[in-house]
């Protein structure tokens, strides 16, 4: 009898997920750092070399399961976007009303 992976992925998802704070974080930092791969080995006979390689050795030649292997190694980390201040309405109104002069009533 043939012997079962337990996984076909790896490394597994739930321990990526303690490496970053949600799964849309983990799809999003995976799908950039897997376009960047790709656009290195794209780009490496031309001798640009304004792209990062791969961070690990893997075995496997599939851009995103080299961007999960370095999630995994902690080699990418995503960093929050800092949130825009918040902004009062009356405060945005009142700078946009025309300032009355004082000489003209």
């Amino acid at each position: 009898m043939a012997e079962r992976r337990a996984s076909l992925m790896n490394p597994k998802v739930e321990k990526l997920l303690d490496k970053v704070d949600s799964k849309f974080t983990l799809v999003t930092l995976a799908s950039m750092r897997a376009r960047e791969i790709n656009d290195y080995y794209n780009q490496l006979g031309e001798g640009l070399g304004r792209i990062v390689p791969p961070q690990v050795t893997s075995t496997s030649r599939k851009p995103l399961s080299i961007a999960l292997e370095e999630i995994d190694a902690g080699k990418i980390e995503g960093e929050p976007i800092p949130e825009a201040p918040e902004v009062d309405p009356d405060a945005v109104l009142d700078a946009l009303d025309p300032v009355e002069d004082e000489t003209s009533a």
